[in-house]
């Protein structure tokens, strides 16, 4: 498990916002049931999107046998074994998304390193000294909290 660095607190009623760019990333929707697991030692609270006792490639709730964290149904290790009704698994393209979940910009950006992205905040804030924070987010084309922790490392 890897830290996104992004925090998030918690409400009067104890509840928290998953950030929209891990809900998109993971393909979490709304309304899609979540398992919750502690380690009490480690102290750590993990979420996994919850896929119920259902074949993980037909739906079926027969014949079910656990694999590598997932059930299948009888039906398909067969069809697995013998080749058959077989395709390649891709991944949900962003074409996929509803209106409201769609990214704005459409063209993938640039993967750029921490340092690359520290020298051009350091360039904006001079070239820009009273813009907010959320507007250097805009226009470095990066989150808010992603701007927070750059500038905590200048």
């Amino acid at each position: 498990m890897k830290s996104t660095g992004m925090t998030r607190p918690l409400d009067s009623l104890g509840r928290i916002v998953i950030p929209k760019e891990m809900r998109i990333s993971m393909d979490y929707k709304m309304g899609d049931p979540v398992e919750i697991f502690a380690d009490e030692e480690t102290g750590i609270l993990a979420l996994r999107k919850y896929t119920g006792v259902t074949c993980k490639m037909c739906g079926s709730a027969e014949q079910l046998t656990y694999f590598r964290d997932s059930f299948i149904c009888g039906e398909c290790i067969r069809d697995l074994k013998n080749g058959t009704n077989s395709s390649p698994i891709t991944r949900p393209s962003k074409s996929t998304f509803s209106n409201r979940e769609r990214p704005l910009k459409q063209s993938k950006r640039l993967r750029r390193s921490t340092q690359q992205m520290i020298e051009s905040l350091k360039e904006l804030m001079q070239k820009q000294p009273n813009a907010a924070q959320h507007e250097y987010a805009k226009i470095l084309e990066v989150s808010q909290a992603r701007i927070s922790q750059l500038k905590k490392m200048l």
